[in-house]
């Protein structure tokens, strides 16, 4: 089990339907926006150009948008990753307590105040779709990974070998081969972006949210808040992939994934956001559950598609042991990432069976072999139906 493999160090390691119900296909022209606060939306006038804060307004011209709590997130999130990457970047020691003051935005952890002072946190978020006393189970499981980077970066002038933690390449490593921080960032993209945008977010729960008044004291709806933070948390960018090119996506973290690992869904993902928005303002029920389902499933097929990925990397990195640590890193924190793939039926026993049966030998990564390798994919390609 992951939780047992992060906890011990290793495996044994790591709708709107009340609101909604007049619209149909057949009313769908008639449907009067909530408080007529707003016009109807032509979804042809949506573009892969279009800025989604920008777009929205009310009949008052008042823009509707507020990406405050989703872009602090994703800054949080941000700088907990470059944090750990000053380890290799500077030498540093890092401090386990900084990090889990960095997830729940206790201390000032954050060089940013305005961090410091959203009032926001990723702890409360993480895993946040599952029953409280699972999502604590997995902040715990994130949080035991804290202590095992902080220790691995204590050898970071060290070169890394079996049963030796330090650097092998540019990696900082433990002694059994785990790059803890491509395990934390990982972890991250499923318990916090994958698992709270898509089983949070985009649930049936949250797009029977209210919309037929505006919050008190604001421009939007409480539906429309809600799905604004979807794209807060996802990008940074007015366009999502907006800044793409043959070699890059323009994105971070589960943003660009999409791009790397599902280059069929990640050219819809903009006009699903704009859509899915654009749907509220309509009281267009059919659409925006179909925007949903659009995001939600594109979001666990690049997760699967990594996993997939990186297990493919340590087979094709047979001569280099730092970039087969690398992918076998990422590709740990991907399979972890599974167990919120719930459309797709991921769960954390079955993301657990596999990270123990990759890693369950005492000297973890540097025991791995093409028979438990090819065993993982197999079951991440059959779940998944890749």
């Amino acid at each position: 089990m992951l939780k047992s493999f992060l906890l011990t160090r290793f495996v044994p390691v790591l709708l709107v339907v009340a609101s909604l119900t007049a619209c149909n296909n057949d009313d769908e022209t008639t449907i009067t926006p909530p408080e007529n606060l707003r016009s109807r939306i032509d979804y042809t006038k949506l573009s892969d150009t279009t800025a989604y804060a920008n777009f929205f307004a009310d009949n008052s011209g008042n823009k509707t948008v507020d990406l405050t709590p989703g872009s602090t997130q994703l800054l949080m999130f941000r700088a907990i990753n470059t944090y750990n990457g000053t380890a290799v970047g500077t030498g540093a020691t890092l401090d386990a307590t900084v990090l889990k003051n960095m997830l729940s935005n206790t201390g000032n952890p954050f060089s940013d105040a305005a961090l410091n002072n959203s009032g926001v946190n990723l702890r409360s978020i993480f895993a946040s779709s599952l029953p409280a006393a699972d999502a604590e189970k997995e902040r715990a499981t994130l949080e035991a990974a804290f202590p095992a980077i902080a220790t691995a970066s204590k050898s970071v002038t060290a070169t890394a070998a079996e049963g030796k933690a330090g650097k092998l390449g540019t990696y900082l490593v433990d002694e059994k081969g785990i790059e803890w921080g491509q395990i934390i960032q990982k972890s991250m993209i499923g318990g916090l972006q994958l698992d709270y945008i898509s089983n949070v977010l985009l649930s049936d729960k949250n797009l029977a949210l209210d919309n037929s008044k505006v919050v008190s004291g604001k421009k939007y709806t409480e539906l429309e808040h809600s799905w604004d933070q979807i794209f807060g948390l996802l990008t940074a960018n007015p366009v999502y992939g907006g800044k793409a090119t043959a070699t890059s996506s323009g994105e971070s973290f589960l943003g660009s994934y999409l791009w790397e690992y599902n280059k069929e869904d990640f050219p819809k993902i903009h006009q699903a956001l704009l859509k899915g928005r654009a749907a509220i303002v309509n009281n267009d029920a059919t659409t925006l559950k179909a925007q949903a389902s659009l995001l939600r499933s594109a979001m666990e097929k690049a997760v699967a598609g990594a996993a997939l990925g990186y297990l493919g990397k340590w087979k094709t990195n047979a001569t280099n042991d730092a970039a087969r640590a690398h992918a076998i890193g990422e590709g740990l924190g991907f399979i972890y990432s599974l167990r919120f793939a719930k459309l797709n039926g991921g769960d954390a026993a079955f993301s657990d069976t596999i990270l123990a049966g990759l890693i369950g030998a005492p000297n973890g990564f540097w025991g791995l072999t093409n028979t438990r390798i090819d065993a993982a994919e197999a079951a991440i390609r059959t779940k998944f139906k890749m």
